[in-house]
């Protein structure tokens, strides 16, 4: 049963979409309005890391979930791996001794702070509600809390399951993702047969590339699907 607080946020995000659509931006929209933080982003999660971004409050927020994917690290990564939040206060003191990549993009992003809140059902990942400010301040035992709440009603919401019994709203429709990440998978393919390498290590060769291109993952992707960008051990500079 969900908390009286949980029940609350799901019902102010019912009454923003009462036909269903939309209830994930419409949370990450309130996560802006009710804490204190300047945006929030909410990204579908397996064990193999970010699979997708359900709703972003503003671009920041969407650079936030992109470094992630295109990385592999980030506060998003370690709150689905260890089920815990990650809290980061102060991201230009921490961050970069704990994801170097991760680091620098976020500075240039303006993310000062990064709050990042493990949805799940038990043992199953399902995703994560990440909070930013554009300064540094830890969140207070009392705002901590609050955004837990949120991360509930989240769970909720992605699942499409009811705050309470059911009630009059019943299940929700299931939530899509914003971006269509299914090049990148497919150039992971065509990385590991080029290359000769796992599908693990085929998305970290892409990863680590595009991150030295200074460029998303996706465009890399998609240069490597139409032949233009190749990963064979000989032929790495073509």
């Amino acid at each position: 049963m969900a908390s009286n607080r949980v029940t609350e946020i799901v019902a102010a995000v019912e009454a923003r979409c009462p036909d269903g659509r939309g209830q994930p931006a419409a949370l990450v929209a309130l996560c802006a309005e009710w804490l204190p933080v300047t945006g929030a982003g909410l990204a579908l999660m397996t064990a193999d890391g970010p699979a997708g971004t359900v709703a972003v409050s503003d671009g920041p927020a969407g650079e936030l979930e992109e470094l992630q994917f295109s990385l592999g690290e980030g506060p998003c990564v370690d709150a689905s791996r260890t089920g815990r939040p990650v809290l980061q206060p102060d991201v230009a003191r921490t961050a970069p001794g704990r994801w170097p990549a991760f680091a620098g993009g976020a500075h240039a992003a303006g993310l000062r702070a990064v709050f990042a809140f493990p949805l799940r059902v038990g043992a199953i990942r399902v995703g994560v509600l990440d909070l930013y400010r554009d300064t540094v301040g830890v969140l207070s035992p009392e705002e901590l809390t609050d955004a837990l709440a949120f991360a509930d009603a989240a769970t909720l919401i992605v699942l499409g399951l009811p705050a309470g019994d059911g009630g009059e709203h019943g299940p929700r429709d299931p939530v899509a993702v914003l971006d269509d990440r299914a090049e990148v998978h497919q150039a992971t393919g065509v990385v590991s047969v080029d290359a000769g390498v796992t599908l693990e290590e085929a998305l970290m060769l892409l990863r680590a590339r595009a991150y030295a291109e200074h460029r998303p993952i996706r465009d890399l992707a998609r240069d490597v699907l139409r032949g233009v960008v190749h990963f064979r051990t000989k032929d790495d500079d073509r």
